[in-house]
């Protein structure tokens, strides 16, 4: 059953109506008509099984045949504060992401960041990284889409990460798997977590020691050196398993 995702405003007591490019992917890609049925989610942890019951210029309506409550969302929101990378990687990472269950996505330019987007560039690809967030929101059965913030400076973001209650930074020379098995393992649902990943060539080390001094604990992922749009993501998957398991 295709799924999809909608705002409170956009649900009555027994009816909602989707809106946007969803009109057109129901329409004319997926080519539904009244009758058909789909799941959406609101955001606020309930999801509704609806019926198609019409199909106008730029709304779909649907009755609300059943709702319950249900979440894919993480017991925890962690926060992938990622070190701006090369390329279209970006667009991988927050796909990824997206799907093993970050609350946001923050870009962050450090020293070492390749990449400069002027303020123009960086709302033009903030716009088509959020379109991807929610497009894989839709497509792995989440009931929020997670934000794409705005690129910002490294000490902005140590900055952003103050108030959380988790803070890590993977780092190439931290040793002591234990210590960060033992730190991933203490995280307890409910905590916000906050993960800080270098870009392509690394944190510098004083770069590292700002963080610790902002509350960052320095930890190791492995005897392995993990690429940028690698290592994001194996924390967030030990998260997720830790957290739901």
């Amino acid at each position: 059953m295709h799924h999809f995702l909608v705002s409170p405003e956009q649900i009555q007591e027994r009816a909602l109506y989707l809106q946007g490019t969803d009109v057109n992917h129901i329409k004319n890609v997926l080519r539904m008509k009244a009758g058909d049925r789909l799941t959406v989610g609101s955001g606020q942890g309930k999801l509704f099984y609806c019926r198609i019951t019409s199909i106008e210029k730029d709304k779909i309506w649907a009755a609300i045949e059943k709702e319950e409550t249900k979440t894919t969302e993480l017991p925890s929101q962690i926060f992938l504060f990622q070190g701006l990378p090369k390329s279209d990687k970006m667009e991988w990472i927050v796909q990824k992401a997206v799907e093993l269950g970050a609350a946001k996505i923050i870009p962050v330019t450090t020293r070492r960041t390749v990449v400069k987007l002027d303020e123009k560039k960086a709302a033009a690809k903030c716009a088509r990284w959020n379109a991807i967030a929610e497009s894989a929101a839709k497509q792995s059965g989440r009931t929020m889409v997670p934000e794409v913030a705005e690129p910002v400076t490294f000490a902005q973001a140590l900055a952003c990460a103050a108030e959380l209650d988790v803070k890590v930074i993977p780092y190439e020379l931290a040793q002591g798997m234990q210590a960060a098995r033992s730190l991933f393992g203490e995280i307890i649902p409910g905590q916000s977590v906050a993960v800080l990943i270098g870009p392509e060539g690394g944190f510098e080390e004083d770069e590292v020691r700002m963080a610790e001094q902002a509350g960052f604990a320095r930890v190791t992922l492995g005897n392995r050196i993990l690429r940028t749009e690698t290592a994001g993501l194996a924390v967030l998957s030990v998260l997720a398993f830790l957290l739901e398991s």
